[in-house]
């Protein structure tokens, strides 16, 4: 649909919808979008005190809102399957919102040894849709909507060095890790398309807490203004960055294997729609090669 905004979303009533990384940035907008349409949102988030604040302020801007904060720390398996298990009393799950992620931060490792960005970014959001299959098959139109990036296009998969042990680069690590969130998206809707739609999205560029934290972590305050200069500038809003993931999640146009991203200048800015991911994210084999090796890392199996 042209020109799809949030008033397009459908009611969404009876309906549960996870969504990570939901304290803030594109997560909240979301989480509050869900909520305005009656769904039940889970808001699966790293910080629970940050979270539940941010569930009060939803609370606050939506009567009636149906939120639940559960604790997920992405980087670290266990919280993953903790989660999982906290997540199983509610019998169904309509849509899974695989947002949270790091972006371009110095190396640093996860609590199983995994770089963090293709950790948290990759690996976590594999494992847990792995361990939530059977509440999603419960559903009678289940959705996955995993959030990728523009700078997949920059990326390949390294196998030889999947945890930039050997040499790492904070874009290039980043690069790796969203062109995998769109290998997974793609081949997880190939092997369970008729139980499923699985959905890649991206936000174009919006200004979110993202871009804060490797500047952060590195203790430039040169490199924090300067990205605060750009948001300010250039950057669409959180809220207008959430629209491709809304638009995934509950759009009825769309279909398994889509990749929705905003549809204006240079696909940074914009009403979503249906674009064309880089030719390398389409590539069957290295998806299978990447799902095989994600099984063997996270011990998760797919049935």
């Amino acid at each position: 649909m042209p020109n799809w905004m949030l008033e397009d979303m459908p009611e969404l009533s009876g309906r549960t919808v996870v969504v990570t990384g939901a304290n803030s940035g594109l997560g909240l907008e979301s989480t509050r979008a869900f909520a305005r349409e009656g769904a039940h949102v889970v808001m699966a988030c790293r910080d629970v005190a940050t979270a539940e604040d941010a569930r009060d302020e939803v609370r606050d801007a939506v009567a009636g809102a149906s939120l639940t904060v559960e604790e997920l720390d992405l980087a670290n398996l266990d919280s993953v399957r903790s989660f999982a298990d906290s997540v199983a009393d509610l019998g169904r799950i309509d849509v899974l919102c695989n947002n949270a992620g790091v972006m371009a931060i110095p190396r640093s490792e996860t609590a199983d040894g995994f770089e963090t960005q293709f950790g948290v970014n990759h690996l976590g959001h594999f494992a847990l849709t792995g361990l939530l299959l059977d509440s999603l098959r419960a559903a009678p139109d289940p959705r996955v909507v995993t959030q990728s990036s523009g700078i997949h296009a920059n990326g390949e998969v390294d196998f030889e060095d999947l945890h930039g042990t050997d040499d790492y680069d904070k874009w290039d690590a980043y690069a790796q890790s969203k062109l995998a969130n769109l290998l997974f998206a793609y081949e997880l809707d190939r092997r369970y398309d008729d139980e499923l739609t699985s959905v890649g999205c991206h936000p174009g560029y919006a200004a979110t807490n993202l871009q804060r934290r490797g500047p952060e972590q590195e203790g430039s305050r040169l490199k924090l203004a300067a990205m605060a200069l750009a948001n300010r500038i250039f950057a669409q809003s959180a809220e207008a960055g959430a629209l491709p993931m809304l638009y995934a999640a509950t759009a009825e146009d769309v279909e398994g294997g889509d990749y929705v991203g905003p549809g204006g200048f240079r696909n940074m800015r914009g009403a979503p729609e249906t674009q064309r991911s880089s030719k390398r994210s389409y590539d069957e084999e290295t998806a299978e090669r990447l799902w095989s090796v994600s099984e063997e890392l996270t011990g998760v199996s797919y049935d």
